[in-house]
């Protein structure tokens, strides 16, 4: 594995390990190593102030966290809450629940916190913009306000016309690509799946 540092703070930093790998909807030759940055308390916060530092005019009053991200989540929510953001006002994190066919759906208990709300999306992971299209589909069921989205890692720089700002991107793994699964070149080429992935890890095949 190698490390990749955040280019504005040294104390933030994933994994990368080279291959061949399968997601629910592409293939890709890099997997992207999160669980530190999802999991370390003094992590989590270092990389919440340098996004807080992107959103520090955005109006924010729901934070929702996708893939792991409500660490992560709950101290941006604090930093730009002391950033004065929202002027004093309270920010709420919250984590949709998914149904059977990955369709986002807020219980009538939380409805309230997306309902009229200016709403930051927070994504561990963009490869394909597919997993926030849905967000933007789910939001306007629940007639929440996209205002922006976070990433921790992103290869694509905007998606359903929204500008994703991420700690890390392309430029940071340069040879990162993402394939159709029926395009697949390392498919052709008969190299083996080494591990199907998703948010929470990998799986060796």
């Amino acid at each position: 594995m190698q490390t990749i540092e955040c280019r504005n703070n040294s104390k933030v930093a994933i994994g990368v390990i080279p291959g061949h790998y399968a997601t629910n909807h592409s293939h890709v030759n890099y997997y992207v190593a999160m669980t530190s940055i999802k999991t370390s308390m003094k992590m989590a916060n270092e990389a919440a102030k340098e996004l807080a530092a992107t959103f520090a005019s955005t109006h924010v009053d729901t934070i929702i966290c996708l893939e792991g991200t409500e660490i992560l989540g709950a101290f941006l929510a604090q930093s730009l809450s002391e950033a004065g953001v929202n002027s004093g006002a309270d920010i709420n994190v919250v984590t949709p629940e998914l149904n059977a066919v990955n369709q986002m759906i807020f219980r009538d208990n939380t409805q309230k916190k997306i309902w009229g709300k200016q709403v930051l999306l927070f994504i561990s992971s963009a490869s394909t913009g597919k997993s926030i299209a849905r967000a933007v589909d789910c939001l306007q069921y629940y007639n929440g306000h996209l205002t922006g989205v976070a990433a921790i890692f992103s290869a694509i720089n905007e998606s359903s016309g929204v500008e994703v700002h991420s700690l890390f991107s392309e430029k940071d793994l340069p040879d990162y690509n993402t394939y159709p699964a029926s395009e697949c070149p390392m498919c052709k080429a008969g190299q083996k799946v080494d591990a199907l992935i998703n948010s929470f890890g990998y799986s060796k095949l």
